[in-house]
């Protein structure tokens, strides 16, 4: 993450929460807490009213108005429950990314006379995401248009060795797979993430043409296009 971004963020945080700690945005960012003190002091510098101290919390006595936001009790359930459902099943930058976008709600919210109340709506924490390391990668490789290398175990057992156009991913509840155009097969393949090993991002650029492409995949597979919105 930019500097920049990360006092963006420190911001948002702070003028969502009512104290915030040093330790806390420092695990949340990735970063360290002397780097936390540091971005702090910078903030201050710039005339953000910024009250408290390191070993015991921040907060903002005065926040900014932001544009009107209002959102039903339904609404409210579903943001805080696709922020939960993201922390369990997606790779940590996702993860830093719905707190994010999170943060900017309740700010939001709270400068149009609202609050995110706590839903009793619970995500039960899970360790069979191992495929998380190659989602991350798979995201940057769609995001790109970049070839993808990693050899492959079939359900049967067979390995191979695969180079694909990465073209989608599905999450299915338990785990994650990924739509592309296999070179070795010269057709469409749908790969699970955690069957996957020894994934690499090429430096080779790919270019999706009328029948390689995912809107081509629906069309053949006979899917809906909104299946999955």
């Amino acid at each position: 993450m930019r500097r920049a971004d990360r006092l963006y963020q420190i911001t948002l945080f702070l003028r969502s929460r009512s104290l915030t700690t040093a330790r806390w945005l420092a695990q949340t960012l990735g970063v360290s807490e002397r780097t936390i003190y540091r971005d702090i002091a910078d903030l201050l510098c710039t005339g953000l009213d910024i009250e408290g101290e390191a070993g015991v919390g921040y907060r903002l006595r005065q926040r900014n108005e932001l544009p009107p936001l209002s959102f039903g009790a339904a609404e409210l359930d579903a943001l805080r429950l696709g922020c939960r459902l993201v922390a369990q099943c997606a790779d940590p930058s996702l993860v830093l990314a719905a707190r994010q976008a999170l943060a900017r709600i309740e700010v939001a919210l709270q400068d149009a006379g609202q609050h995110l109340p706590e839903t009793a709506i619970f995500v039960p924490a899970s360790d069979e995401m191992a495929s998380l390391p190659a989602l991350a990668l798979l995201r940057e490789a769609i995001a790109r248009r970049l070839l993808v290398h990693f050899a492959y175990t079939r359900a049967d057992g067979t390995d191979s060795e695969r180079r694909v156009q990465p073209l989608g991913l599905f999450y299915w509840g338990n785990g994650w797979t990924m739509v592309g155009w296999c070179d070795l097969r010269n057709d469409y393949r749908q790969f699970r993430l955690d069957r996957m090993l020894s994934l690499v991002l090429t430096d080779q650029p790919f270019v999706q043409v009328s029948g390689r492409n995912l809107s081509d995949y629906f069309r053949r597979e006979g899917i809906p296009a909104d299946c999955f919105r």
